[in-house]
């Protein structure tokens, strides 16, 4: 396994955001580690020898579902035009009973659409979604890749086949705050975290792993659904999440990619003084080539996790292969 970074929170410039986010780019870049034409970034770690790994975790059979479902109940709220799915029926049983969708011999069916922005629930953000300075994954011109005609170069569908192999959850909530469970908004998850939740789990994070990191603030959002107070400002609001420190972590342990239960990983407010807008994946996409899976519901895995000790599986997390597309809904399964 990579060593893990000492992390640069103690040469971090709280109040430079614009030096630190350059700074940590310069650290931790892969642009040309797999070659100039490289499309795929992290997941080149994720080898077949990795998959083999992860199938070899399998002892069970019980499998989880790590998907916030598509619904007009959903987590959005409109931040950036983004809305929750709108589904349609196109044929109904009502019609069939009353014989108008125009089949013979008395066959009739159901037939729906749904309507939604790709990135409305569970997802993968992929290599084309943020830029830096105006330069995407690899070094690439932001608009020589993304284009009113879509992703041109690291579409979501240039992972097809990609996204299964050993998956390790690191339940940071329910290892600082037992009680709960749960962070509070605005907490920030160093490499001192990670590692300390690690240690206590038993487990290693190494190369091409998929990581998953719990914040538990998916639970408490659901808390607010159910009391009739709405998702209180969980898609875009404050959150626990990734400190930017902790990019030089992921670099240093080489994750194929990293998945939390938050609308956006990283934690929320930034850890800057001075006003900034993500600065982690400003660094983690373009840069890192890191894919980011956001809003994932990591509730069941992980109280399986605390109840047997064991925190790694099977993952399969393939997202929806829309041509083009810079971010795609996903239906993770792990598997024990």
């Amino acid at each position: 396994m990579t060593q893990p970074s000492t992390a640069p929170a103690e040469t971090t410039d709280w109040s430079d955001p614009e030096a630190a986010i350059a700074a940590a780019a310069a650290r931790v870049s892969n642009w040309d580690r797999w070659g100039a034409e490289d499309v795929l970034g992290t997941l080149n770690l994720l080898t077949p020898a990795k998959r083999v790994q992860g199938a070899g975790l399998v002892r069970r059979g019980d499998a989880f579902d790590l998907t916030q479902h598509f619904n007009a109940e959903g987590p959005q709220s409109g931040w950036r035009r983004r809305t929750n799915p709108v589904h349609t029926m196109l044929d109904t049983g009502t019609d069939a009973e009353r014989g108008v969708q125009g089949f013979p011999h008395g066959i009739g069916g159901a037939d729906d659409v749904v309507a939604m922005p790709l990135q409305s629930s569970t997802q993968w953000d992929g290599l084309g979604h943020i830029f830096d300075h105006g330069r995407a994954w690899n070094g690439r011109r932001a608009g020589d890749v993304v284009t009113s005609m879509g992703d041109a170069r690291t579409g979501i569908e240039t992972t097809a086949g990609r996204f299964v192999g050993r998956g390790v959850l690191l339940d940071v909530a329910r290892h600082l705050e037992p009680a709960t469970a749960e962070l509070p908004d605005g907490f920030a998850i160093t490499p001192a975290h990670l590692d300390a939740t690690a240690a206590a789990a038993g487990v290693e994070v190494g190369s091409g792993d998929l990581l998953l990191v719990r914040t538990g603030r998916l639970a408490r959002a659901r808390r607010t659904v159910a009391a009739g107070e709405g998702w209180a400002g969980y898609a875009g609001g404050d959150s626990p999440g990734l400190s930017f420190t902790a990019l030089d972590w992921l670099r240093a342990h080489d994750v194929a990619a990293v998945a939390t239960d938050t609308w956006g990983v990283e934690v929320r407010p930034s850890e800057f003084s001075a006003p900034t807008f993500q600065p982690f994946h400003q660094v983690a996409i373009p840069h890192l080539g890191l894919f980011l899976g956001e809003m994932w519901d990591l509730e069941a895995l992980a109280a399986d996790c605390a109840a047997d000790g064991v925190h790694e599986f099977l993952l399969t997390a393939p997202p929806l292969p829309v041509t083009g597309a810079v971010g795609a809904p996903v239906a993770p399964i792990a598997v024990k």
